[in-house]
């Protein structure tokens, strides 16, 4: 008699992975089914005439241009350019806007002094900045990489700091029950607590930095998809346009699923849950 219990023991973890799983697997394949009929009305609206290929190009054409693309190289040096603009103004949100964020989200003084500053320039488009961008450092490298920092620090750093801020108040009077002084209490109670919105501050900021690649590139450069974007725009190469839109939004789904799959790791270190 105790024997089946036992075994019930044994297979019941497993099985709940299973049960567990399943949703996952079913929303994947209703999401994958909506892309392909998707493409597949998009497809046939073009080729029987209901919509002109001038507008939106179809999937055909699209992968035909690609494909072109890709044979003769000439996506390969902007592909190049667009992505070192982005590992630079991005890494460069990440390691400014990071420590940052947790030093204000600590230091109540030092909020108060830059917080006015943040959100003024938080709330203020970016394209707006672009003229002023360029004035300061001309249309080369230096001028893309600081829209995309200007683009992706404000959600990274806002985010940082609300993580600092929210961390869990009974871990904080555990910790001073135990005499632990402020730097153990910032590095083992407010670190930890801050890092599920900071990988969220990251996954946001990632998406801006992405629309200020294009921005950037677009409003004051000679080479990157923005600037083979807008090239092919001007003289109605649509299935070029929509070439660089896809590139970029595939490039952003994929990054953005890398960071929610860490992000997920972190989600018991979130103050929510445990409540």
């Amino acid at each position: 008699m105790t024997a089946e219990p036992a075994a019930e023991a044994l297979v019941a973890p497993s099985d709940e992975v299973s049960v567990a799983a399943a949703p996952r697997n079913l929303n994947a394949a209703i999401g994958t089914l909506s892309v392909l009929a998707f493409l597949a009305l998009w497809e046939m609206a073009v080729a029987l005439g209901w919509i002109a290929p001038l507008f939106v190009s179809s999937p055909s054409r699209i992968l035909i241009a690609g494909y072109g693309m890709v044979r003769d190289g000439s996506i390969f040096p902007d592909l190049a350019i667009s992505a070192e603009e982005f590992l630079l103004g991005f890494g460069l949100a990440a390691i400014i806007g990071i420590p940052l964020g947790i030093l204000m989200g600590w230091y109540t003084r030092l909020n108060a002094v830059l917080d006015p500053f943040v959100n003024a320039l938080y709330a203020t488009p970016r394209i707006a900045l672009m003229p002023l961008i360029i004035i300061w450092f001309g249309i080369d490298l230096p001028a893309k990489i600081a829209i995309i920092f200007l683009s992706s620090v404000f959600p990274i750093l806002v985010n940082t700091i609300t993580g600092v801020r929210t961390m869990e108040r009974d871990f904080v009077k555990v910790a001073r029950s135990f005499g632990a002084t402020d730097r153990q209490l910032f590095a083992t109670v407010a670190l930890p607590s801050s890092v599920p919105n900071l990988l969220t501050g990251l996954r946001l900021g990632l998406g801006h930095a992405l629309i200020g690649i294009v921005v950037g590139e677009m409003y004051g450069s000679s080479a990157g998809i923005g600037f083979m974007m807008q090239t092919a725009g001007a003289t109605f190469q649509t299935d070029k346009v929509m070439v660089g839109i896809m590139i970029i939004a595939a490039a952003g789904m994929g990054m953005t699923q890398l960071l929610k799959s860490i992000e997920k790791r972190f989600d018991s270190w979130r103050p929510d849950h445990h409540l």
